[in-house]
């Protein structure tokens, strides 16, 4: 195992962004839907219409119908693609983080959700902090980014390294 670390290669930026974009955002997509349609019996253009609330703010999202549904689903795979390029990045300069993707990959997705919670959603038109309560939900958000978030990415950048240890 150390042997194939030292000679593992850095992760190419196109096939782990890309893969790591695609992985992402199906997987919290398919979480989204499957843990709040359920939970709070909502709809799945219900659920985006909560992210593009972040844009349009609370009440204009609420009021939108499917195109307001449709534009938050794109707005989630625009933050997809910004975990993966920030994970990529990162990447290039510590190499642990693609190297032990099993430990660190579960670091990022949770740092990831924090990010979302306290940095980037009281930013946004939504615009306040979420009271903290250790619910099904938060124990959801959690779980979820660990595993369908940061997992992913980080096991794509550790395959990509690989494969671009055979090729050099």
């Amino acid at each position: 195992m150390s042997e194939e670390i030292n000679t593992m290669g850095k992760p190419r930026a196109l096939e782990t962004i890309l893969l790591g974009w695609l992985a992402v955002g199906v997987l919290d997509m398919l979480d989204a839907y499957f843990f709040f349609c359920f939970y709070y019996n909502i709809t799945f253009a219900r659920v985006f219409r909560g992210v593009a609330a972040g844009i349009y703010g609370s009440e204009a999202a609420k009021a939108g119908g499917i195109e307001m549904g449709m534009f938050g689903l794109a707005m989630h795979y625009l933050v997809a693609l910004g975990v993966a390029v920030v994970f990529y990045l990162a990447c290039t300069q510590l190499k642990f983080l693609y190297r032990q993707p099993f430990i660190w990959g579960p670091i990022y997705g949770i740092i990831v959700h924090f990010v979302m919670q306290y940095v980037v959603i009281p930013n946004s038109a939504i615009g306040k902090y979420p009271v903290f309560t250790f619910d099904w939900p938060l124990v959801n958000s959690i779980v979820g980014h660990a595993l369908l978030i940061g997992l992913p990415v980080a096991l794509i950048a550790n395959w990509s390294a690989k494969r671009n240890s055979n090729n050099e």
